[in-house]
């Protein structure tokens, strides 16, 4: 795709001060309501400052856009003309500078090209542009800023904490607000469901005093007069807000039965579209969230508890999740729709999930080592979790969808559970969600904590792919989640883990003796090979870097700011460079160090990192530290930055591997069937009797991926023979991957006769289908012009909003 650049688009920046303040704790209350398509409700920040946060620099200054280069300043809040403890009470329309603020029942279309019009509340308060500090400079204000987007701020005010019963239990300062939400927040982690209840109690407790704030296009700004320090300012806030039916965070969307639903997307701008919070990695916290909507929803989301509805009145079910767990806010998710829970037809002994009992003379928390992280609940230090191969699991879809997850999905997932727990040891998470989320999820699947996302493409065909992406998704508790990136940029510490380990995973699951699955992952590294091959011939060679900010990793600004190289791009999210990149370093490192010895590491870095942010040289310099000499010849953290991490194109170290993977056994089958279709190809339509039928083998799905790509490498390919194909291989039936491939033969040779094949493909498998948009249009021929514009036009309201924005530059 030749999508131009545009550094004012494609980078994303993360401008909470995180250097000064962090949210420790987030109290979400929250109403879905679907005939507006809005999110609305209350967050109740919990903060925590230290002396690393006093010390002010010149750096730290935020300016907002204006034309004006007058420093701009907070207004008195007016008196309060309208109470709005719950705006869901009132729906009349309130204008402040030309903007609408709709109560229930309209849809919010004010301010779609930013979010500017979260100046006006419907409390009646107002207040200007500024140019402000977040730091202290004399008597300047000390200013908490938050990642936020796409939201409708109505009222910020200090929580009175000290207003609630009982709360002088355990604080020996019950009038001074700061220090109780010190003090609740310092609980040790046996305390944590006590904490949990205080959160919960404090977030309910009168406002003491409305603050002052304003937005701009990437944030909000808080102040309150008078306070001049981090320190100074209120540890615990409410704000009050809403989300817009355009915010890019959620999607508001029908799922496969044709019934609402609406959930997070894994949007490039994260949650701050959802709620208000602190987007950098470091800024590691806990939540807990009631979320209420109409009783024949189901709301599920990243928690450690299987929630269960409370029924309210009027029809209203109300969910609770809670994560004690300190994770980026990045990592929150929530789904809610006409959800119906999947369960196997028979129970197998297998499914059941329990931690291993213990006798009462075994203490349940046994201490394996001191762990490196934060305190919280830990289940590596937990026995009884240490033993846990299977963990509980729950399966979500829309009914329809009931037949297929019994058949692919609900089978698989007690083996991937297991040999993931066979590779890696303690599963980081006490339980599991998967949801089949609806047609127009933009990926196969995503990672949260306690809850996956997979594409219903994953359902289709054989067990291949849905097991492939089930074991990904799996080791991202590990890679992405426990153990997490603390510079974005590193893409790879995620998603390289997550391929190299899918593999291996899989081949457990599977139960292959260890001949097959060399062979099946030899295949697996040739078609990575190839796709990769594509990749850095066909895009930009900076976004084929896997640490572009080299030795400035990491760093942030004073403030705690930074920006995200194009994060913002849309090209960059259908890119697999740091997947692909990242798997044949992990490869690499694996085939010379032994398999043996670097499982063995990666598993005592496992239990050194987890619950911590990390970048590559800690991985790296650790790695090297673990291994005898002799076997890490040439091997230095520089050379592989220098190699692998640090420059575009194709690795040199995997250059030379170039023919080994040529040559796997399973590829050289392909091979032998290529030749025998070109064969029948080169066939006239009358043959001689003579000529002997071909007999072609039976092939695995990673086999049919390739010959079909082998295939595509021909200038022709009959009608004849693509007719054969298809009757052979049955390709219409296969998985996703197999059938993106045969819809790319049929784009290329025209094949009319399978083009309801193409137009399925496009509807049903929306996260795959991107580049035969491309293909279609690039044909120049008329009717599959129309036909990638009609499919278009039918999915395009539905369709993942960074998806239809690349198709439509594709198609008009």
């Amino acid at each position: 795709m030749d999508i131009k650049l545009d550094p004012s688009r494609d980078d994303l920046p993360l401008v909470a001060n995180t250097s000064h303040i962090l949210v420790k704790h987030y109290v979400l209350d929250l109403d879905v309501d679907f005939e507006s398509q809005v999110i609305e409700g209350t967050i109740v920040l919990f903060l925590e400052s230290g002396n690393r946060f006093k010390k002010r620099s010149s750096s730290t200054e935020v300016t907002c856009p204006s034309e004006s280069n007058e420093a701009c300043k907070f207004r008195m809040p007016e008196p309060c003309q309208i109470p709005v403890t719950n705006t869901k009470t009132f729906s009349s329309k309130i204008g402040y500078n030309d903007f609408v603020i709709c109560g229930k029942g309209e849809k919010d279309t004010s301010g779609k090209d930013g979010n500017h019009d979260n100046q006006e509340q419907a409390s009646g308060i107002s207040s200007s542009k500024y140019c402000c500090d977040t730091g202290n400079h004399g008597s300047e204000e000390f200013l908490l800023v938050l990642d936020c987007c796409d939201l409708s701020v109505l009222k910020v005010e200090e929580v009175d904490v000290a207003a609630v019963p009982g709360i002088e239990k355990f604080t020996r300062s019950p009038k001074l607000r700061n220090q109780i939400v010190h003090e609740l927040m310092a609980l040790p982690a046996d305390r944590w469901r006590e904490q949990l209840d205080y959160y919960a109690r404090c977030s309910q407790a009168p406002g003491c005093g409305e603050l002052l704030f304003d937005t701009d296009t990437w944030s909000l700004q808080i102040r309150k007069t008078g306070a001049q320090t981090a320190t100074d300012f209120p540890h615990a806030i409410r704000i009050q807000y809403r989300t817009k039916p355009q915010g890019r965070s959620v999607t508001w969307t029908s799922d496969q039965s044709g019934r609402p639903c609406v959930y997070t997307v894994g949007s490039p701008i994260n949650n701050r579209a959802l709620f208000p919070c602190q987007e950098p990695p470091v800024a590691m916290s806990t939540w807990q969230a009631t979320v209420r909507a109409a009783a024949s929803f189901v709301v599920l989301m990243s928690g450690e508890n299987s929630a269960k509805p409370t029924q309210l009145q009027e029809d209203y079910s109300s969910w609770h999740y809670y994560v004690t767990m300190p994770m980026p806010a990045s990592t929150f998710t929530i789904a809610v729709g006409s959800w119906t829970e999947m369960k196997p037809e028979i129970c197998s002994s297998n499914d059941v999930a329990t931690e291993r009992s213990f006798s009462p003379s075994e203490a349940d928390f046994r201490y394996i080592g001191v762990c490196g992280h934060m305190e919280y609940p830990c289940r590596f230090q937990k026995a009884s979790a240490t033993t846990q191969k299977i963990i509980p699991h729950r399966v979500f879809a829309p009914a329809c969808l009931k037949g297929a997850c019994q058949e692919t999905l609900l089978p698989l997932i007690p083996p991937c559970l297991s040999a993931a727990h066979s590779v890696l040891g303690t599963h980081p998470f006490s339980r599991l969600d998967i949801l089949i989320v609806p047609a127009n999820f933009s990926s196969l699947g995503m990672a949260s904590p306690h809850i996956v996302f997979l594409s219903q493409s994953t359902l289709t065909g054989m067990s291949q792919l849905c097991g492939t992406r089930l074991c990904h998704e799996i080791a991202h508790a590990w890679f992405g989640l426990a153990i997490g990136a603390r510079d974005w940029t590193e893409e790879w510490l995620s998603e390289g883990f997550a391929t190299h380990l899918e593999d291996v995973f899989w081949a457990k699951a599977q139960q292959l003796a260890p001949h097959e699955a060399r062979e099946q992952q030899e295949l697996r590294a040739c078609l990575r090979w190839r796709r990769l091959q594509d990749e850095v011939q066909n895009s930009p060679e900076e976004m084929q870097v896997l640490r572009p900010n080299k030795e400035k990793t990491g760093h942030v600004s004073d403030s705690g700011s930074s920006v995200i190289r194009h994060g913002l791009n849309p090209e960059k999210v259908f890119m697999q460079v740091h997947y692909l990149k990242g798997y044949f370093l992990l490869r690499f490192l694996a085939k010379r160090l032994g398999e043996d010895t670097y499982f063995s590491f990666l598993r005592k870095f496992v239990h050194t990192f987890h619950g911590q942010l990390i970048l590559s040289q800690d991985f790296l310099q650790m790695l090297l530290e673990n291994i005898p000499e002799e076997k890490r010849p040439e091997l230095s953290v520089g050379n592989i930055f220098r190699d692998w991490l640090e420059s575009s194109g194709i690795p040199q170290p995997l250059q030379r591997e170039r023919q080994a993977l040529a040559e796997c056994g399973l590829a050289q089958q392909v091979s032998a069937e290529v030749a025998k279709w070109v064969r029948v190809n080169r066939r006239p339509r009358k043959r001689k009797r003579k000529d002997r039928e071909e007999v072609f083998e039976k092939l695995l799905p990673d086999q049919l991926v390739l010959l079909l790509e082998h295939l595509l490498k021909q200038k022709t390919v009959t009608p004849r023979t693509l007719q054969s194909l298809e009757r052979i291989y049955r390709l219409s039936e296969q998985d996703a991957e197999v059938r993106h491939r045969w819809c790319e033969l049929i784009v290329k040779h025209k094949y009319t006769k399978a083009y309801r094949d193409v137009e399925r493909f496009l509807q049903e498998d929306q996260a795959m289908g991107i580049y035969l948009y491309g293909e279609l249009m690039l044909s120049e021929d008329p009717r599959q012009q129309h036909l990638a514009r009609r499919c278009f036009e039918l999915s395009r309201e539905q369709m993942d909003k960074s998806s239809a924005e690349v198709v439509a530059e594709m198609l008009f």
